[in-house]
């Protein structure tokens, strides 16, 4: 490129002059291509561990002139392709003009300035493009990148890093790479190169670590090999930046959803050194996903920034240090000190927002009120100003909250309010599936049942009034609703068992459902029109589970309460297919409903699927899966011996799951895991591994005398059907599963209360973010596992379709899969969600577009023909698209490249033979094709049709006899799978017989025996032609029968008479190929004359000299008996049949052997794995070639 002319003093150190003229010197860098010696050895490791080789390009031209001893770099090319056009462009433009100058001076100030100029045209071009954000440094590093390991353009990278990469028991320093989808890492030392490519989708672990081996080291671990790097000067940002790229990769695999940079992005005040603009993206991206963790907000909520401050707390009376975070919708504190005060403020709460009096006392005071009268006050704030703007900024874009959302979430329209007058509502609401005139509209289901009953004044009934009056004096000391202060107390009081009548209230505020169900009004309502009716696999499942939720609830024994259920489920399958239903949903959604009303239920279920238990229930229960791990490695931590122990019986995995997918509902009595659930809206997924592992631990003994597995399932079982609620008021609730397993002699009874509080006590240590850590950790190996149990499967299921082994299977599905991947990131002519379904069977998930599949034909297909292998490969795939979606799913695949490889010579040859008829061929292709079809399908004389139409009124009165039996007949008949013989295949006309032998030389111009199948074919296609002629008389013969008996019009005079009116049986075929003299029955005398007929044949079919494809023009045809001439129109007559083509081709051996050869894919799969590494190395290699080139 060109670039502002710089001042250069020594023009020959560490670079080679390579061209020069009086005025301008192309220089290459010494170390980079071939050649240079020790010195250049010396220069290329230097340039590599300093990095001076992402700084310097390895060409540049000088500028120089006589008299001067300075030179001016004015271009640089990272290859010589590059630095060659700016060399030839001098050459031609400026070379003439500047030599008729007569000062130095003027030639330089010339020079430079026609560079500068050209320079500022490509700016001001670029102008109206993005402007790209990275500094010049780092885009010559991305440069560089994509040069050495052959990536395309679409591949974007993050960021760099010096590292040493171990190889054995050396270490290489060099340079890792990380773009989006790949890592990668460069060396040269002293002549040594070592390269490395490892795509994220890959990875199976990610570790950092410290040995004596590895210091600070981190390994990244394949399917088959593991990687180590060190000497990071900042590893635990390295680190965080591959933990980000793996987890972006995971999701690939799981959703197929390929990476979008934020364009909204805000744009930093300066140029920030050796940072890119994804590597801020990739920052933002993790701020934003701590804060919403944090405070539990939406997915779409961003971070604008943060700082620390003071906040004023009226309960303690004093000041508390933390940090504010200032968002799109909300204003949020944390206290320094972990659950001293939280807060979270909407800023559709928010009334005023002033600046107060600043004071020693209280320096830089920001105050901030709310509609429910509440005053909140921050201090020692750095740039207040600043802050009050922004805060300002944000109010005036958020809409009021009492009007309809603009919320791109929503795919509804909103109604105006949620609330209607009772005198209109029953117009209004008239026909509507979900109105506030429901029961289940304004209340919970335990309040419907309760509301009758009489007052009980006995003592659980006085301590849960007690606990109602407790949390009416933390509401008047902390504040009620969304702006509460949160603080250990609001532990305290939760710990202890929230009351019943505010438990769907605080459920709500907690989990953070009550923000989205204020800012979505009307969502639910019209959710539940567009998804009631609708018939889909979930609603079937849905409708299936309905009575088999909490069956033993007296909610759940009526229409209410399963009509509830039935529209929460319904409605969230419909505004989430990607999870549709999974059966434990059913279980905790009746909880739910229990406490809720319906709206409120519905928002707590889109906060436990989408946030708090992210993909615990899509259709392979990953998230389950992976805290399952999570609990593995917490009990083998915490409790070591039990955990060996459990592990040889599989234990662990077996109960987890159930524990984990309903939250213990589903194996606890209900009275007591709801207040599990309490705890858990409140803390998180943290809750439930603590009270895991005190289950664990109050059963150790009993665990470690078990034998088998079930034994220690029954114990485990036993212990919690038997943990109850001594406090609550509802009337028991049996535990169907505790009636069944109780025996004769039930173990003692276990206090829920207790168990919270021992769970605390012995493992209330585990943090958040830690749990966060061991679950990206156990995210990559669930994901790969289930990678390789759907790989698994596919296998299995195509062993019986395909004559491939186990091993070519796997590997063929690897590439197939990898081709698909590939487009998720590197774009495809349509999106990777349209080609993945994960409702559908392994086999069919992944699907390949026609250029994908081009490009596996092409890398793994027996049939190689040339510049024909596109049009070939084209038509296969219109030949497998039986649905003709434009895609082809992987059984397709192998049963296409399974007929080329494992087929008999038939199959191969009727693969052959339809590749070269419709469907495969497309349109324009088959427009002739057509025409000869419709013309030997003319043969029903018209006369019959008046016979058919004649005999409407017969059938229809047939069609009343007819009973059920026969429509149940016909349709066996149908669903039977027609089995394709050599017969139904259609006759072939003759411009798609020259498309066929045209493929045929394609085929054999790269095999050892060539002239000899060359021979062959020219003598099948002779062969094949006067049969041809001959089939032709006996069509039109009975073609001119048949039209005279219609009066149809006289046939072409130019046409050939037929034979007579006769059929065309077996007889006069014979007697016709006896005129012909093409019978077989007299073979040469000698070998000799074999020669000379072959020889003569070929000669006959195309010119001499000359057998490539594209000597065979489309208005070529090939001739037999000189009855026509090249260059002639073709006949719409002619035609032959598959079996003419086999038994023609069963006469040549060469042919035969050729077809019947078997071929092994195995070095064509080996080739297409290392195709990268080609890449790569051409890439390299093709500086050498350029410079041979020039020479």
């Amino acid at each position: 490129m060109w670039i502002n002319p710089e001042e250069v003093l020594l023009a020959g150190a560490l670079w080679v002059s390579e061209r020069a003229n009086p005025f301008f010197i192309l220089q290459r860098r010494r170390g980079h291509g071939r050649g240079g010696g020790l010195s250049g050895l010396l220069v290329g490791t230097l340039d590599v561990v300093l990095d001076s080789s992402a700084r310097v390009a390895p060409y540049r031209i000088l500028l120089q002139t006589a008299d001067s001893q300075i030179y001016w770099n004015i271009a640089c090319g990272s290859s010589r392709k590059e630095i060659t056009e700016h060399w030839d462009w001098l050459e031609s433009n400026l070379l003439q003009t500047i030599s008729i100058f007569d000062n130095d001076e003027d030639v330089t100030t010339f020079v430079k300035g026609k560079i500068s100029g050209i320079i500022a045209e490509e700016n001001r071009l670029k102008q109206g493009e993005e402007q790209e954000e990275d500094c010049g440094k780092f885009r010559e590093a991305e440069l560089k990148m994509r040069r050495l390991f052959g990536m395309p353009d679409e591949e974007k990278l993050v960021n760099y890093y010096s590292c040493s990469y171990w190889k054995g028991r050396v270490p290489r320093q060099g340079w890792l790479y990380l773009s989006v989808n790949h890592l990668c890492f460069y060396s040269f030392l002293l002549g040594k190169e070592v390269t490395l490519v490892v795509q994220w989708t890959e990875v199976t672990q990610l570790e950092k670590n410290a040995t004596l081996v590895f210091p600070e080291s981190v390994r990244v671990s394949t399917r088959h090999t593991e990687h180590f790097f060190s000497m990071f000067l900042n590893i635990n940002d390295t680190f965080k930046l591959m933990e980000q790229l793996a987890n972006i990769a995971m999701r690939q695999l799981l959703d197929n959803e390929a990476f979008a940079a934020d364009r909204s992005l805000p744009k930093p005040c300066k140029t920030l050194k050796n940072v890119s603009a994804l590597k801020r993206d990739f920052d933002a991206r993790a701020k934003n996903e701590r804060y919403r963790t944090m405070f539990r907000l939406t997915q779409d909520e961003r971070l604008d920034g943060h700082t620390d401050c003071t906040l004023w707390t009226p309960f303690a009376k004093m000041h508390v240090v933390g940090q504010l975070f200032i968002s799109n919708n909300y204003i949020c504190f944390n206290s320094r000190e972990e659950d001293l005060c939280q807060l979270i403020i909407p800023l559709r709460e928010v009334s005023i927002v002033e600046k107060a009096d600043s004071s020693s006392v209280l320096p830089c005071p920001v105050s901030i009120s709310t509609k429910n009268k509440m005053n909140f006050l921050f201090a020692n704030l750095k740039d207040r100003d600043f802050l009050v703007q922004r805060i300002s900024d944000f109010l005036q874009r958020t809409p009021d909250s009492s009007w309809g959302d603009t919320s791109p979430l929503s795919p509804i329209g909103h109604s105006a309010s949620s609330s209607a007058s009772s005198a209109g509502s029953e117009s209004v609401h008239r026909g509507r599936q979900y109105h506030p005139g429901l029961p289940t509209a304004s209340q919970g289901l335990l309040q419907l049942y309760h509301c009758n009953a009489p007052e009980d004044l006995g003592p659980k009934a006085m301590k849960e009034k007690m606990k109602e009056e407790a949390w009416n004096i933390h509401f008047s000391e902390f504040g009620r609703g969304v702006c509460m202060y949160r603080t250990s107390r609001t532990r305290e009081l939760i710990l202890n068992g929230i009351p019943e009548r505010l438990r769907g209230e605080l459920w709500l505020l907690f989990s953070g459902a009550q923000n989205e169900m204020a800012t979505h009004p009307g969502y639910y309502g019209d959710l539940v029109e567009q998804a009631m009716g609708m018939c889909s696999l979930a609603t079937e499942e849905i409708e299936r589970d309905l009575h088999r939720s909490m069956p033993e609830h007296r909610a759940f024994q009526n229409e209410t309460g399963i009509a509830a259920l039935r529209r929460v489920l319904t409605s969230y399958a419909h505004r989430n297919p990607g999870i549709g239903y999974c059966q434990a949903m059913n279980i905790v959604t009746s909880v739910l409903l229990l406490y809720c009303p319906e709206e409120e239920a519905f928002w707590l279920l889109v906060a436990l699927c989408e946030r708090m238990l992210p993909d615990y229930y899509n259709t392979r229960v990953v998230g389950a899966l992976v805290d399952q791990g999570v609990f593995e490695d917490l009990t083998r931590a915490f409790l070591p011996l039990l955990y060996e122990h459990m592990q040889e019986l599989g234990v662990i995995s077996t109960i987890s799951l159930s524990w984990f997918l309903t939250l213990f509902l589903s194996v606890m009595p209900f009275d007591s895991a709801v207040l599990l659930v309490d705890c858990f809206f409140y803390e998180g997924i943290k809750v439930i591994f603590q009270v895991a592992l005190a289950v664990l631990h109050d059963n150790m003994d009993a665990l470690l005398s078990c034998s088998d597995e079930g034994e220690a399932m029954t114990i485990l079982g036993r212990y919690l059907d038997n943990v109850v609620n001594k406090q609550t008021v509802a009337p028991p609730i049996p535990h169907l599963h505790a009636l069944l397993t109780s025996g004769d002699d039930p173990p003692p009874e276990i206090d829920i209360f207790d168990l919270i509080k021992s769970s605390y006590e012995k493992f209330g240590t585990l943090r958040a973010d830690v749990i966060e850590q061991m679950r990206f950790k156990q995210r990559l190996k669930v994901i790969q596992s289930l990678e390789d149990t759907a790989k698994r499967s596919v296998v299995r299921a195509m062993m019986t379709e395909s004559a491939f082994s186990i091993e070519e299977l796997e590997e063929l599905y690897c590439l197939f899969k990898s081709k698909h991947m590939t487009s998720c990131y590197w774009g495809s002519s349509s999106s990777a969600a349209e080609r993945h379904d994960p409702s559908l069977p392994y086999l069919e998930q992944y699907r390949i577009d026609p250029v994908q599949f081009t490009q596996l034909f092409t890398a793994l297909a027996p049939w190689v023909c040339g510049g024909h292998t596109t049009t070939l490969s084209a038509r296969l795939f219109r030949l497998l698209d039986q649905n003709q979606d434009g895609l082809v799913n992987f059984k397709e695949f192998i049963t296409g490249l399974s007929g080329m490889y494992h087929g008999d010579m038939t199959e191969k040859l009727k693969l052959l033979y339809k590749l070269h008829l419709p469907p495969a061929l497309c349109p324009e292709e088959a427009e002739s094709a057509l025409e000869a079809a419709h013309f030997f399908t003319e043969d029903v004389p018209r006369g019959d049709e008046g016979k058919d139409g004649g005999g409407d009124s017969e059938e229809k009165k047939d069609e009343k006899v007819k009973d059920y039996r026969y429509y149940l007949r016909m349709w066996a008949k149908e669903k039977e799978p027609k089995t394709e013989t050599i017969k139904d295949l259609p006759r072939m006309n003759q411009e798609q017989f020259i498309d066929l032998c045209k493929t045929l030389y394609n085929m054999f111009s790269e095999e050892p025996l060539e002239q000899q199948l060359y021979h062959s074919i020219a003598t099948v296609a002779s062969l094949l032609l006067r049969i041809g002629e001959v089939g032709k008389k006996f069509n039109n013969g009975s073609k001119k029968s048949d039209s005279a008996a219609v009066q149809a019009p006289p046939p072409d005079p130019q046409r050939e008479e037929g034979f007579g009116e006769g059929r065309s049986d077996e007889s006069q075929v014979c007697q016709a190929l006896a005129d012909a003299q093409l019978e077989p029955a007299a073979p040469p005398t000698s070998d000799e004359e074999t020669k000379d007929d072959t020889s003569v044949s070929s000669y006959s079919v195309v010119s001499s000299g000359s057998l490539q494809c594209e000597d065979i023009a489309d208005d070529t045809v090939l001739i037999g008996g000189g009855e026509q001439r090249r260059g002639s129109v073709l006949d719409v007559d002619w035609s032959i049949t598959f079996e003419q083509v086999l038994a023609s081709l069963l006469t040549e051996p060469p042919l035969v052997d050729y077809f019947e050869r078997k071929r092994d894919i195995q070095i064509k799969m080996a080739v297409c794995k290392a195709q990268r590494a080609v890449e790569r190395q051409t890439s390299s290699t093709s500086d050498h070639e350029l410079s041979q080139h020039s020479v």
